[in-house]
């Protein structure tokens, strides 16, 4: 690794506790107390700021390779740093579909070399997303990228059997598959969630028990293998429900929600705006309290984006034709201290745990979502969390202009972001990438 610099971070709130020093010194975080000194070290004045552990997002979209018209691995993770990330999950369905270890090398590889934070690829679990035959899952293991989790997100593995074979396949190396809990005979035409919104509109329901039927089967199946399941971006009360079963029992499962099932509702969908358009979609107030409820007992373990960027012309268009998805990464952290933090359910440190420590765990990466303690790598980021922004989808580095917290006042800016020691946003605004990422593309591993 690169050396980097010495930083001295003074007066931090860490994890919205006790201001204390912080002395980052390269790459690890040497120590930790007040009034620290240190020579020639860069200071930043962290005063009214929280320091907590970089964000690790297990659900990203970053679209590259062959959709780098809607994102790329560079843009993505320029704004994950923005929002306070330090490492991603990618998602396996780009073009082409990550199913072998030479896709998965080339996502890792671009990750490396954009050097804004840990890019870690996950494998689909089947052949080009096709729900027929398992994707070579050993040799993405196997591979450079280490890949630990495999999802064909956005498509349901809906076959019993296939879903029974890829838990047992994935035990092996400590995988975990992830999996998109959505039955497609319910949802065939479907529009949006079926409910009233849905009756009054004429658009086509899509109901919450296609989302809780899989969800139920899977578990099971988890349990019968011994395997470890990953339940994607939960989004009703009813599948709130079985996975607290699930737990209760023993059974190896965690699950993740999305920032925007956290504060929107299907009531949204009125306006006809497709940038309310998303997989799952929008529910009830009923299931947003639900999910609240849940990520707070400790029910839904992280925090997952599915950052979903769209070129505006998959958006901008009437709702039927409309590409599904929201983009997140620049705007979760103000979000969930709106929907949790702000509204009494967590504190910070809670916040840590959802939104780093846990997701860290599910991805077996063992630099990330470590505690802020010396000898710890110093992979953090400073939180103004009195700050309040209107969020501006063309001020933002992704790609997707498609937010829908466009127009909408937000809590909490992140002021700077170190990834493995690396101040790579400073001030609110991107500094320079880590300096490994100069020695990567100069072919230097």
């Amino acid at each position: 690794m690169t050396t980097t610099g010495t930083y001295l971070i003074q007066g931090a709130s860490i994890l919205g506790g006790e201001a204390s020093d912080l002395l980052v010194r390269d790459g690890i975080i040497a120590e930790i107390g007040q009034a620290l000194a240190a020579g020639g070290a860069t200071v930043i004045d962290a005063a009214g700021l929280v320091a907590l552990p970089g964000m690790v997002d297990v659900h990203t979209h970053l679209r590259e390779p062959g959709r780098e018209d809607a994102e790329t691995v560079e843009t993505g993770t320029r704004a994950a740093a923005l929002g306070g990330y330090t490492a991603v999950h990618a998602m396996a369905n780009s073009t082409p579909v990550a199913d072998t270890a030479g896709v998965v090398e080339q996502v890792y590889t671009l990750g490396r070399a954009a050097g804004w934070v840990d890019v870690r690829p996950v494998g689909a679990v089947t052949v080009g997303l096709a729900g027929e035959q398992l994707a070579e899952l050993g040799a993405m293991a196997d591979s450079r990228a280490r890949v630990r989790m495999f999802s064909d997100d956005g498509i349901c593995v809906h076959d019993p059997v296939l879903m029974r074979r890829a838990l047992e396949y994935v035990k092996a190396f400590d995988g975990v598959v992830a999996q998109h809990a959505q039955e497609p005979r319910l949802t065939a035409g479907a529009q949006m969630n079926e409910g009233d919104v849905s009756a009054v509109l004429g658009l086509t329901g899509w109901p919450a028990v296609a989302e809780e039927s899989i969800i139920a089967r899977d578990v099971l199946l988890a349990q019968h293998v011994g395997s470890r399941l990953h339940v994607c971006h939960v989004s009703t009360a009813g599948s709130v429900e079985i996975i607290r079963w699930a737990k209760e029992r023993g059974i190896d499962v965690t699950a993740e929600v999305t920032p925007h099932h956290l504060l929107l509702t299907d009531d949204l969908v009125r306006s006809y705006d497709p940038v309310f358009k998303v997989n799952p979609p929008l529910r009830t107030d009923a299931d947003v309290q639900a999910l609240r409820a849940g990520l707070a007992d400790g029910t839904i373990d992280v925090v997952g984006t599915d950052h979903a960027p769209h070129p505006s012309e998959h958006k901008e268009c009437e709702w039927a034709q409309a590409a599904m998805g929201m983009t997140g990464l620049e705007t979760a952290l103000s979000v969930v201290q709106h929907a949790m933090i702000e509204t009494g359910l967590m504190t910070w440190a809670d916040f840590a745990r959802v939104t780093s420590t846990a997701a860290a765990k599910i991805g077996r990466l063992t630099d990330q979502g470590r505690p802020i303690e010396a000898g710890e790598p110093a992979n953090l980021i400073l939180v103004d969390p009195a700050a309040r922004w209107t969020v501006d989808p063309f001020a933002m580095a992704t790609m997707g202009r498609n937010s829908p917290f466009k127009g909408r006042e937000l809590p909490g800016k992140v002021v700077a972001t170190f990834y493995k020691g690396h101040p790579t946003v400073l001030e609110g605004a991107l500094n320079t990438p880590h300096p490994d990422a100069a020695a990567t593309t100069a072919g230097v591993a």
